[in-house]
């Protein structure tokens, strides 16, 4: 009798459980953009199609996903856990069409970037993608973020890495929430009365915020050094021309994060992508998984 039960046990066919991909890629986008009307218009689709998909995503399991904030819809702890699993699931899913249709990407991506990440991430990104796609050429511009998301200029790049103010509505995609950090020379120490500033010209993120949070405090500053360029900026600091704020995903190796009670917390920075390209979309879409990789949640 025993021997009976449990095999009848074995033989029980238990219901199926799956989450549907598309509700998670919608899940992903919703979360990335930071709301269900611009993830809409991402996807092609209404909002109250959007709604209905993350709808169905909290009936299966049983967790609300999603708390309101005001007037937003925000991910909460549930929303979070499974935006991980995801972005992990559509990874995998991209990776299998990617190894078994293998359509060769051809063309010529216009990418500009702020020049403290083009010091950081690009070695990594042209160096991979160069190898996956050796027929797409990068052409790559440096420049501060506010001319690269000109009117004017947004049509001369494929894709644009910016520095975006907590405060100003995304209208790319959100990479990451970062945090603007004081950095100094991590073989001498800095000196905080008065201080010395190494800053980027005026229209650099970081050089105004700075500037904004010093003219609040007493401390007596100067900008002892402006140079647009990253390596400039660090060679500046390593003569012992100052001290400077860098998001805290681009700090080179060459500097150290600092704190002192003269230096006033300079809170977040965004980082944020901008896939402009209709001439490559897929070229384009590949290159800002590259980069949402390597800067991304």
């Amino acid at each position: 009798m025993f021997i009976i039960n449990h095999i009848s046990f074995f033989n029980i066919k238990l219901p199926v459980q799956q989450l549907s991909l598309d509700n998670l890629r919608t899940l992903v986008t919703v979360i990335d953009l930071g709301g269900f009307a611009k993830a809409g218009e991402m996807l092609g689709r209404t909002q109250p199609a959007i709604s209905l998909q993350i709808k169905k995503l909290e009936q299966q399991l049983s967790k609300k996903l999603f708390t309101k904030v005001g007037q937003r819809q925000v991910a909460n702890a549930d929303g979070q856990g499974l935006y991980q699993h995801a972005k992990a699931m559509l990874a995998i899913n991209d990776e299998v069409f990617h190894q078994f249709t293998q359509v060769p990407l051809r063309g010529r991506l216009r990418l500009g970037i702020p020049s403290e990440f083009a010091t950081t991430l690009l070695p990594s990104i042209i160096g991979e993608f160069s190898k996956l796609y050796p027929d797409v050429s990068l052409e790559v511009t440096s420049a501060l973020s506010k001319s690269l998301l000109t009117e004017s200029n947004q049509q001369q790049f494929d894709v644009v890495v910016a520095l975006i103010n907590p405060e100003q509505p995304v209208q790319g995609q959100l990479l990451l929430d970062d945090d603007l950090v004081w950095v100094a020379d991590a073989n001498q120490p800095a000196r905080y009365s008065p201080l010395s500033l190494v800053l980027a010209p005026d229209g650099c993120v970081y050089r105004s915020r700075v500037i904004s949070k010093l003219k609040r405090q007493t401390t007596a500053w100067r900008i002892s050094y402006t140079n647009a360029d990253l390596s400039g900026i660090t060679v500046a600091i390593q003569q012992g021309l100052g001290i400077t704020a860098l998001a805290k995903s681009s700090v080179p190796k060459e500097l150290s994060i600092i704190q002192h009670p003269n230096l006033p917390q300079l809170g977040k920075i965004r980082i944020c992508l901008f896939n402009h390209s209709t001439q490559h979309p897929q070229a384009s879409a590949k290159l800002a998984e590259f980069i949402q990789g390597r800067l991304g949640h």
